[in-house]
């Protein structure tokens, strides 16, 4: 825990089902609540990445659709609707306590070409030193992995590439589950949570399972691959309930929540 709780550079990630209500309308009081505990952690001396899914669930939602589409051009412009809607609302709410945010857009490219890597790595370092939290996302208006689900099309596997590039200390995922379960927990009452994994093997990736909710595109096993992303470059993985952001307190406390996976020795 100690890893966690003197953790400097932190990514958080934060879910479609965690931003929003099943209609696809944001939750403002959970994002409201996000923000201020963000904030706190920022002006306690942490540094804070956000990254960030639900432009195309707040797409959907601004728009009045009644379910998300399945087209991918229209899942793109969906996705470009929703994007403004969601960082003009990080925008204010951070605002509402003295914080100024930032917009990256990332796509899968940034990893691919050395010198997109380096320009990126440099915007992220120039922002934090300015004290600014970037909010980040993938940019789905012009970028398609997420939106037909390739190898690196969600945001969990975009965060921990995001937390490698920052060169992090921590990555944390906020998530409709709290933890890492032995089994599922919504079809099985006894299932345990698992607190620890000490390494990612195969029965780990067998237990995560399959996808998560109808408004996002993850799940737990895209989780677990996030983890084994961010353990590969050093970086311990928290996935944990994003129901009560303030939980996050509990965490860098030093108190056991959700499911930590361990980083590899560098």
């Amino acid at each position: 825990m100690s890893a966690i709780t003197q953790a400097k550079r932190i990514v958080v990630k934060v879910g479609t089902s965690t931003l929003t209500y099943e209609n696809g309308r944001m939750n403002l009081r959970r994002m409201e609540t996000l923000c201020k505990v963000l904030t706190d952690l920022q002006n306690s001396g942490r540094e804070i990445v956000l990254v960030t899914s639900g432009a195309i669930g707040v797409g959907v939602g601004k728009l009045g659709l009644c379910e998300r589409p399945q087209e991918t051009e229209k899942k793109q412009a969906v996705a470009a609707v929703g994007q403004c809607e969601l960082m003009f609302t990080y925008d204010k709410l951070f605002g509402e306590y003295n914080r100024i945010v930032a917009q990256v857009l990332l796509t899968t490219d940034v990893i691919s070409s050395r010198q997109n890597k380096i320009n990126t790595q440099n915007t992220f370092n120039e922002l934090i030193k300015m004290d600014i939290i970037p909010v980040v996302n993938e940019n789905d208006s012009v970028a398609i992995d997420e939106l037909v689900g390739s190898n690196f099309g969600d945001n969990d596997t975009l965060s921990a590439i995001v937390a490698k590039l920052t060169e992090a200390d921590l990555l944390v995922i906020l998530t409709d589950i709290d933890g890492l379960y032995d089994s599922n927990p919504r079809a099985n009452p006894d299932a345990k949570r698992i607190p620890y994994v000490a390494k990612i093997t195969d029965e780990v990736r067998a237990v995560a399972g399959g996808t998560g909710s109808s408004r996002g595109t993850g799940g737990m096993s895209t989780k677990v691959n996030a983890a084994a992303i961010a353990a590969q470059a050093g970086i311990p993985t928290c996935v944990m309930s994003g129901a009560d952001p303030k939980t996050l307190y509990r965490l860098f406390d030093g108190e056991q929540i959700g499911t930590v996976f361990g980083a590899e020795k560098q």
